[in-house]
Protein backbone atom coordinates (compact mmCIF):
# COMPACT_ATOMS: atom_id res chain seq x y z
CA UNK A 1 0.00 0.00 0.00
CA UNK A 2 1.95 3.24 -1.09
CA UNK A 3 2.31 6.36 0.64
CA UNK A 4 0.22 9.23 -0.92
CA UNK A 5 2.79 11.69 0.33
CA UNK A 6 5.94 10.08 -2.24
CA UNK A 7 3.83 10.24 -5.33
CA UNK A 8 3.30 12.77 -7.51
CA UNK A 9 0.07 12.55 -9.26
CA UNK A 10 -0.63 13.12 -12.69
CA UNK A 11 -4.74 12.86 -12.97
CA UNK A 12 -6.65 15.95 -12.28
CA UNK A 13 -8.66 13.89 -9.39
CA UNK A 14 -5.84 12.83 -7.64
CA UNK A 15 -4.00 15.81 -8.08
CA UNK A 16 -6.54 18.22 -6.38
CA UNK A 17 -7.19 15.41 -3.95
CA UNK A 18 -3.82 16.25 -2.46
CA UNK A 19 -3.24 19.83 -3.25
CA UNK A 20 -6.56 20.07 -0.99
CA UNK A 21 -5.55 18.24 1.89
CA UNK A 22 -8.45 15.54 1.23
CA UNK A 23 -5.89 11.95 1.16
CA UNK A 24 -4.38 10.19 4.33
CA UNK A 25 -4.23 6.92 2.94
CA UNK A 26 -4.45 4.98 -0.09
CA UNK A 27 -4.53 1.47 -1.04
CA UNK A 28 -2.04 2.14 -4.50
CA UNK A 29 -1.85 5.54 -5.85
CA UNK A 30 0.33 5.05 -8.68
CA UNK A 31 -2.44 2.51 -9.89
CA UNK A 32 -4.72 4.63 -8.87
CA UNK A 33 -3.57 7.56 -10.80
CA UNK A 34 -3.55 5.21 -14.03
CA UNK A 35 -6.90 4.45 -13.67
CA UNK A 36 -8.16 7.82 -13.60
CA UNK A 37 -5.88 8.94 -16.76
CA UNK A 38 -7.44 6.11 -18.56
CA UNK A 39 -11.09 7.76 -17.97
CA UNK A 40 -13.90 7.53 -15.56
CA UNK A 41 -13.55 6.35 -12.15
CA UNK A 42 -16.70 5.15 -10.91
CA UNK A 43 -16.46 5.39 -7.00
CA UNK A 44 -18.65 5.26 -4.17
CA UNK A 45 -18.87 6.56 -0.57
CA UNK A 46 -21.78 4.85 1.94
CA UNK A 47 -23.65 7.06 4.78
CA UNK A 48 -26.03 4.76 7.10
CA UNK A 49 -28.75 6.26 7.81
CA UNK A 50 -28.91 6.57 12.00
CA UNK A 51 -30.42 9.88 11.84
CA UNK A 52 -32.85 12.17 9.34
CA UNK A 53 -29.66 15.01 8.77
CA UNK A 54 -25.99 13.99 7.31
CA UNK A 55 -24.05 16.81 9.80
CA UNK A 56 -20.60 18.10 9.09
CA UNK A 57 -18.55 15.34 9.65
CA UNK A 58 -20.34 13.67 6.71
CA UNK A 59 -19.33 16.61 4.47
CA UNK A 60 -15.93 15.80 3.66
CA UNK A 61 -16.59 12.90 1.63
CA UNK A 62 -18.99 14.54 -0.18
CA UNK A 63 -16.71 17.45 -1.36
CA UNK A 64 -14.28 14.62 -1.92
CA UNK A 65 -17.29 13.16 -4.89
CA UNK A 66 -18.21 16.51 -5.99
CA UNK A 67 -13.94 16.97 -6.88
CA UNK A 68 -14.31 13.69 -8.13
CA UNK A 69 -17.12 14.49 -10.90
CA UNK A 70 -15.96 18.18 -11.62
CA UNK A 71 -12.70 16.24 -12.94
CA UNK A 72 -14.91 13.74 -15.13
CA UNK A 73 -15.36 10.51 -12.97
CA UNK A 74 -18.58 9.00 -11.86
CA UNK A 75 -20.04 9.16 -8.19
CA UNK A 76 -22.25 6.61 -6.45
CA UNK A 77 -24.17 7.53 -3.02
CA UNK A 78 -24.38 4.48 -1.22
CA UNK A 79 -27.53 4.32 1.52
CA UNK A 80 -27.15 2.08 4.22
CA UNK A 81 -30.57 0.89 4.56
CA UNK A 82 -29.04 -2.70 5.16
CA UNK A 83 -26.17 -1.70 7.06
CA UNK A 84 -27.81 0.68 9.10
CA UNK A 85 -30.11 -2.64 10.50
CA UNK A 86 -26.84 -3.85 11.92
CA UNK A 87 -24.25 -1.00 13.01
CA UNK A 88 -20.98 -0.36 12.50
CA UNK A 89 -18.71 -0.54 15.87
CA UNK A 90 -16.33 1.40 14.53
CA UNK A 91 -15.39 5.14 16.96
CA UNK A 92 -17.86 3.20 18.93
CA UNK A 93 -18.40 2.22 22.37
CA UNK A 94 -21.08 0.23 22.04
CA UNK A 95 -23.67 -0.77 19.97
CA UNK A 96 -25.80 1.83 18.28
CA UNK A 97 -29.42 1.37 18.93
CA UNK A 98 -31.16 -0.49 16.14
CA UNK A 99 -33.80 1.08 14.20
CA UNK A 100 -37.47 -0.35 12.89
CA UNK A 101 -37.67 -0.18 8.53
CA UNK A 102 -39.96 2.88 8.87
CA UNK A 103 -37.64 4.88 10.70
CA UNK A 104 -34.49 3.92 8.25
CA UNK A 105 -37.06 4.91 5.12
CA UNK A 106 -37.74 8.21 6.37
CA UNK A 107 -34.19 8.87 7.30
CA UNK A 108 -32.94 8.08 3.68
CA UNK A 109 -35.98 10.21 2.19
CA UNK A 110 -34.82 13.02 4.46
CA UNK A 111 -30.74 12.92 3.63
CA UNK A 112 -31.14 12.46 -0.06
CA UNK A 113 -31.71 16.02 -0.49
CA UNK A 114 -28.55 17.50 0.44
CA UNK A 115 -26.87 15.35 -2.44
CA UNK A 116 -28.84 17.14 -4.58
CA UNK A 117 -27.07 20.21 -3.77
CA UNK A 118 -23.64 19.11 -4.74
CA UNK A 119 -23.55 16.70 -7.42
CA UNK A 120 -25.68 16.36 -10.33
CA UNK A 121 -27.66 13.24 -11.03
CA UNK A 122 -28.85 11.54 -14.43
CA UNK A 123 -27.90 9.59 -16.92
CA UNK A 124 -24.57 10.32 -18.05
CA UNK A 125 -21.33 8.81 -18.23
CA UNK A 126 -20.02 10.64 -14.92
CA UNK A 127 -23.63 11.74 -13.56
CA UNK A 128 -23.58 10.16 -9.85
CA UNK A 129 -26.46 7.72 -8.76
CA UNK A 130 -27.87 6.73 -5.84
CA UNK A 131 -27.96 3.23 -4.06
CA UNK A 132 -29.47 1.40 -1.64
CA UNK A 133 -27.30 -1.77 0.39
CA UNK A 134 -30.84 -2.93 1.78
CA UNK A 135 -31.47 -4.04 -2.26
CA UNK A 136 -29.24 -6.62 -2.12
CA UNK A 137 -27.96 -7.15 1.44
CA UNK A 138 -31.55 -8.66 2.44
CA UNK A 139 -32.18 -10.93 -0.16
CA UNK A 140 -28.91 -12.63 0.81
CA UNK A 141 -29.66 -15.90 2.98
CA UNK A 142 -27.45 -16.39 5.86
CA UNK A 143 -25.69 -19.72 4.49
CA UNK A 144 -25.35 -18.13 1.03
CA UNK A 145 -23.44 -14.72 2.47
CA UNK A 146 -21.47 -17.44 4.90
CA UNK A 147 -20.30 -19.63 1.81
CA UNK A 148 -20.01 -16.61 -1.13
CA UNK A 149 -18.11 -14.55 1.29
CA UNK A 150 -17.14 -15.31 4.33
CA UNK A 151 -14.72 -17.55 3.07
CA UNK A 152 -12.71 -15.02 1.97
CA UNK A 153 -12.08 -13.33 5.63
CA UNK A 154 -10.47 -15.22 8.54
CA UNK A 155 -11.32 -13.67 12.15
CA UNK A 156 -7.44 -13.63 13.12
CA UNK A 157 -7.30 -9.86 10.26
CA UNK A 158 -10.66 -9.28 11.92
CA UNK A 159 -9.57 -8.99 14.95
CA UNK A 160 -6.81 -6.86 13.97
CA UNK A 161 -8.67 -3.36 13.04
CA UNK A 162 -8.76 -1.00 15.27
CA UNK A 163 -12.28 -0.55 15.12
CA UNK A 164 -12.70 -4.12 16.61
CA UNK A 165 -9.25 -3.82 18.47
CA UNK A 166 -9.81 -1.02 20.62
CA UNK A 167 -13.29 -2.48 21.78
CA UNK A 168 -11.90 -5.21 23.19
CA UNK A 169 -8.91 -3.80 24.40
CA UNK A 170 -11.65 -1.90 26.85
CA UNK A 171 -13.39 -4.79 27.45
CA UNK A 172 -16.07 -3.34 25.95
CA UNK A 173 -18.92 -5.69 24.41
CA UNK A 174 -18.92 -6.50 20.18
CA UNK A 175 -21.91 -8.07 19.29
CA UNK A 176 -21.66 -10.74 16.96
CA UNK A 177 -24.01 -8.55 15.13
CA UNK A 178 -21.61 -5.73 14.88
CA UNK A 179 -18.60 -8.03 13.81
CA UNK A 180 -20.55 -9.32 10.42
CA UNK A 181 -20.64 -5.15 9.62
CA UNK A 182 -17.14 -5.49 8.12
CA UNK A 183 -18.24 -7.97 5.74
CA UNK A 184 -21.74 -6.40 4.58
CA UNK A 185 -19.54 -3.73 3.94
CA UNK A 186 -17.38 -5.73 1.62
CA UNK A 187 -19.91 -7.08 -0.12
CA UNK A 188 -21.14 -3.74 -1.05
CA UNK A 189 -18.24 -2.81 -2.80
CA UNK A 190 -17.74 -6.12 -4.31
CA UNK A 191 -21.97 -6.05 -5.56
CA UNK A 192 -21.44 -1.94 -6.78
CA UNK A 193 -18.19 -3.54 -8.70
CA UNK A 194 -20.72 -6.04 -11.01
CA UNK A 195 -23.68 -3.38 -11.25
CA UNK A 196 -21.32 -0.49 -12.31
CA UNK A 197 -18.02 -1.16 -12.70
CA UNK A 198 -16.93 0.29 -9.18
CA UNK A 199 -13.48 0.48 -8.55
CA UNK A 200 -12.96 3.00 -5.50
CA UNK A 201 -14.12 3.50 -2.40
CA UNK A 202 -13.64 6.56 -0.17
CA UNK A 203 -14.29 7.34 3.48
CA UNK A 204 -12.69 8.88 6.71
CA UNK A 205 -9.59 7.37 8.18
CA UNK A 206 -11.52 5.09 10.67
CA UNK A 207 -13.16 3.56 7.53
CA UNK A 208 -9.94 2.06 6.52
CA UNK A 209 -10.44 -1.41 7.63
CA UNK A 210 -14.06 -1.87 6.20
CA UNK A 211 -12.46 -0.16 3.03
CA UNK A 212 -9.47 -2.49 2.70
CA UNK A 213 -11.58 -5.61 3.10
CA UNK A 214 -13.50 -4.68 -0.08
CA UNK A 215 -10.72 -3.69 -1.92
CA UNK A 216 -9.56 -7.33 -1.71
CA UNK A 217 -12.98 -9.11 -1.60
CA UNK A 218 -13.12 -7.40 -5.39
CA UNK A 219 -9.60 -8.45 -6.14
CA UNK A 220 -10.27 -12.11 -4.77
CA UNK A 221 -13.54 -12.72 -6.25
CA UNK A 222 -14.04 -10.39 -9.15
CA UNK A 223 -10.05 -10.82 -10.16
CA UNK A 224 -10.25 -7.06 -10.72
CA UNK A 225 -8.11 -3.97 -9.50
CA UNK A 226 -9.77 -2.18 -6.94
CA UNK A 227 -8.61 0.75 -5.10
CA UNK A 228 -9.69 2.47 -1.33
CA UNK A 229 -8.72 6.08 -0.45
CA UNK A 230 -8.97 8.09 2.87
CA UNK A 231 -9.57 11.48 4.26
CA UNK A 232 -8.18 12.31 7.39
CA UNK A 233 -10.81 13.14 10.18
CA UNK A 234 -11.23 16.67 10.68
CA UNK A 235 -10.27 17.98 13.73
CA UNK A 236 -9.59 21.78 14.40
CA UNK A 237 -6.04 22.94 14.90
CA UNK A 238 -6.60 23.56 18.38
CA UNK A 239 -7.06 19.76 18.64
CA UNK A 240 -11.44 19.68 19.21
CA UNK A 241 -13.21 17.22 16.74
CA UNK A 242 -15.24 18.95 14.22
CA UNK A 243 -18.54 18.59 13.99
CA UNK A 244 -20.47 20.04 16.88
CA UNK A 245 -21.82 23.53 18.21
CA UNK A 246 -23.25 24.75 21.11
CA UNK A 247 -26.53 23.14 20.41
CA UNK A 248 -24.97 19.89 19.42
CA UNK A 249 -24.38 17.69 15.80
CA UNK A 250 -23.64 20.91 13.37
CA UNK A 251 -26.82 19.37 10.87
CA UNK A 252 -26.98 19.96 7.16
CA UNK A 253 -30.64 19.79 6.74
CA UNK A 254 -32.18 23.22 7.38
CA UNK A 255 -34.92 22.14 9.43
CA UNK A 256 -32.34 21.23 12.21
CA UNK A 257 -29.76 23.69 11.71
CA UNK A 258 -30.56 27.48 10.20
CA UNK A 259 -28.91 28.58 7.23
CA UNK A 260 -27.80 31.51 9.96
CA UNK A 261 -26.13 28.98 12.74
CA UNK A 262 -24.50 26.98 9.55
CA UNK A 263 -22.79 30.51 8.34
CA UNK A 264 -22.06 31.36 11.67
CA UNK A 265 -19.95 28.31 13.00
CA UNK A 266 -17.96 28.64 9.62
CA UNK A 267 -17.89 32.35 10.73
CA UNK A 268 -16.21 31.06 13.86
CA UNK A 269 -13.48 28.73 12.34
CA UNK A 270 -10.26 29.30 14.35
CA UNK A 271 -7.48 31.85 12.44
CA UNK A 272 -5.53 28.55 12.11
CA UNK A 273 -8.08 26.64 10.00
CA UNK A 274 -9.29 29.58 7.52
CA UNK A 275 -6.90 28.01 4.93
CA UNK A 276 -7.63 24.27 5.30
CA UNK A 277 -11.15 24.78 5.81
CA UNK A 278 -11.04 26.81 2.48
CA UNK A 279 -9.37 24.10 0.20
CA UNK A 280 -12.01 21.51 1.54
CA UNK A 281 -15.03 23.26 2.19
CA UNK A 282 -15.44 25.44 -0.93
CA UNK A 283 -15.05 25.65 -4.77
CA UNK A 284 -12.54 28.64 -4.35
CA UNK A 285 -8.76 28.31 -6.57
CA UNK A 286 -6.15 27.68 -4.53
CA UNK A 287 -4.46 30.90 -5.11
CA UNK A 288 -7.80 32.61 -4.01
CA UNK A 289 -7.36 30.54 -0.75
CA UNK A 290 -3.68 31.41 -0.27
CA UNK A 291 -3.91 35.20 -0.64
CA UNK A 292 -6.83 34.65 2.18
CA UNK A 293 -5.20 32.53 4.09
CA UNK A 294 -2.00 34.50 3.96
CA UNK A 295 -4.50 37.88 5.38
CA UNK A 296 -3.48 38.73 9.80
CA UNK A 297 -4.97 40.36 12.68
CA UNK A 298 -8.52 41.96 11.70
CA UNK A 299 -8.18 41.17 7.40
CA UNK A 300 -8.49 37.29 8.45
CA UNK A 301 -12.51 38.19 9.24
CA UNK A 302 -13.06 39.06 6.20
CA UNK A 303 -11.75 35.25 5.09
CA UNK A 304 -13.98 33.98 7.49
CA UNK A 305 -16.81 35.70 6.36
CA UNK A 306 -15.79 34.70 2.40
CA UNK A 307 -15.99 31.01 3.77
CA UNK A 308 -19.02 31.08 5.79
CA UNK A 309 -20.93 32.69 2.62
CA UNK A 310 -18.85 29.99 0.14
CA UNK A 311 -19.51 27.04 2.16
CA UNK A 312 -23.22 28.42 3.26
CA UNK A 313 -24.09 28.88 -0.87
CA UNK A 314 -23.05 25.49 -1.56
CA UNK A 315 -25.24 23.74 0.91
CA UNK A 316 -28.46 26.47 1.35
CA UNK A 317 -27.82 28.77 -1.85
CA UNK A 318 -26.70 32.10 -3.04
CA UNK A 319 -29.94 33.54 -0.87
CA UNK A 320 -29.88 32.27 1.84
CA UNK A 321 -25.90 32.39 2.48
CA UNK A 322 -26.41 36.89 1.96
CA UNK A 323 -29.30 36.49 4.14
CA UNK A 324 -27.39 34.44 6.81
CA UNK A 325 -24.51 37.32 6.45
CA UNK A 326 -26.69 40.08 6.35
CA UNK A 327 -28.30 39.18 9.62
CA UNK A 328 -24.82 38.67 10.84
CA UNK A 329 -23.39 42.02 9.71
CA UNK A 330 -26.78 43.63 11.18
CA UNK A 331 -26.13 42.23 14.92
CA UNK A 332 -22.72 42.39 15.33
CA UNK A 333 -21.26 45.55 13.11
CA UNK A 334 -24.51 47.88 13.27
CA UNK A 335 -26.04 46.89 16.42
CA UNK A 336 -29.33 46.50 14.80
CA UNK A 337 -31.75 43.69 15.31
CA UNK A 338 -33.03 41.21 12.21
CA UNK A 339 -35.64 39.45 11.18
CA UNK A 340 -33.60 36.88 9.83
CA UNK A 341 -31.65 36.40 13.36
CA UNK A 342 -32.59 33.03 14.63
CA UNK A 343 -35.97 32.48 16.55
CA UNK A 344 -36.90 30.73 19.68
CA UNK A 345 -40.92 30.59 20.26
CA UNK A 346 -41.60 30.55 24.08
CA UNK A 347 -45.60 29.86 25.49
CA UNK A 348 -46.76 33.22 26.31
CA UNK A 349 -47.73 31.66 29.63
CA UNK A 350 -44.57 30.77 30.53
CA UNK A 351 -43.13 33.99 30.09
CA UNK A 352 -46.02 35.31 32.08
CA UNK A 353 -45.36 33.28 34.98
CA UNK A 354 -41.64 34.17 34.51
CA UNK A 355 -38.20 31.52 32.98
CA UNK A 356 -35.53 31.63 35.02
CA UNK A 357 -32.44 32.47 32.18
CA UNK A 358 -30.36 29.79 32.60
CA UNK A 359 -33.32 27.68 31.48
CA UNK A 360 -34.48 30.11 28.35
CA UNK A 361 -30.80 30.03 27.30
CA UNK A 362 -30.21 26.38 27.15
CA UNK A 363 -33.59 25.99 25.44
CA UNK A 364 -33.17 28.48 22.57
CA UNK A 365 -29.46 26.84 21.80
CA UNK A 366 -26.95 28.64 23.26
CA UNK A 367 -25.75 26.29 25.45
CA UNK A 368 -25.95 22.37 25.49
CA UNK A 369 -27.28 22.48 28.97
CA UNK A 370 -28.80 24.37 31.71
CA UNK A 371 -25.73 24.13 33.65
CA UNK A 372 -23.49 25.21 31.31
CA UNK A 373 -26.08 27.82 30.72
CA UNK A 374 -25.35 29.15 34.17
CA UNK A 375 -21.92 28.74 34.53
CA UNK A 376 -21.96 30.94 31.04
CA UNK A 377 -23.86 33.74 32.97
CA UNK A 378 -21.54 33.25 35.72
CA UNK A 379 -18.67 33.68 33.65
CA UNK A 380 -20.23 36.97 32.21
CA UNK A 381 -20.97 35.47 28.90
CA UNK A 382 -24.46 36.10 28.84
CA UNK A 383 -26.48 38.75 27.62
CA UNK A 384 -29.87 40.05 28.18
CA UNK A 385 -31.02 42.38 25.51
CA UNK A 386 -27.55 43.75 24.90
CA UNK A 387 -26.87 44.03 28.93
CA UNK A 388 -24.17 41.21 30.65
CA UNK A 389 -27.18 39.02 33.44
CA UNK A 390 -24.68 37.20 35.69
CA UNK A 391 -27.78 35.60 37.26
CA UNK A 392 -28.66 32.44 35.85
CA UNK A 393 -31.44 32.29 37.96
CA UNK A 394 -32.69 35.80 37.16
CA UNK A 395 -36.59 35.71 35.84
CA UNK A 396 -37.22 36.43 32.52
CA UNK A 397 -40.73 37.61 31.79
CA UNK A 398 -42.82 39.38 29.33
CA UNK A 399 -41.53 42.97 31.05
CA UNK A 400 -38.09 41.91 29.53
CA UNK A 401 -39.31 41.90 26.11
CA UNK A 402 -38.11 44.84 23.75
CA UNK A 403 -40.39 47.33 21.60
CA UNK A 404 -40.97 44.79 19.16
CA UNK A 405 -41.69 41.76 21.65
CA UNK A 406 -38.77 40.41 21.52
CA UNK A 407 -36.25 39.48 24.02
CA UNK A 408 -32.79 38.98 22.82
CA UNK A 409 -30.13 36.75 24.23
CA UNK A 410 -26.81 36.13 23.28
CA UNK A 411 -23.72 34.36 24.10
CA UNK A 412 -20.67 35.93 24.14
CA UNK A 413 -20.02 38.08 21.21
CA UNK A 414 -21.06 35.43 18.15
CA UNK A 415 -24.15 33.72 18.76
CA UNK A 416 -27.45 35.43 19.00
CA UNK A 417 -31.60 34.22 19.65
CA UNK A 418 -34.57 36.11 19.56
CA UNK A 419 -36.70 35.22 21.71
CA UNK A 420 -40.92 35.03 20.65
CA UNK A 421 -43.38 34.37 22.91
CA UNK A 422 -46.31 32.84 21.49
Amino acid sequence: MSDPAEFVPKSDFLRIMRERGFIHQCTDMEALDAAALAGPVTTYVGYDATADSLHIGHLISIMMLRWLQKTGHKPIVLMGGGTTKVGDPTDKDQQRPLLSDETIAANIASIRQTFAKFLTFGEGPTCAIMGNNAEWLEKLGYVEFLREYGVHFTVNRMLSFDSVKLRLEREQPLSFLEFNYMLMQATDFLELHRRYGCVLQMGGSDQWGNIVNGVELVRRVAQKAAFGLTTPLLTTSSGQKMGKSVGGAVWLNADKLSPYDYWQMWRNTEDADVGRFLKLFTDLPLDEIARLEALRDAEINEAKKILANEATTLLHGAEAAATAAGAAKAAFEEGRLSADLPTHETPRAELEAGVPLATLAADAGLASSRSEARRLAQGGGLRLNDAPESDGQRMITLADCNSEGLIKLAAGRKKIVLVKPV
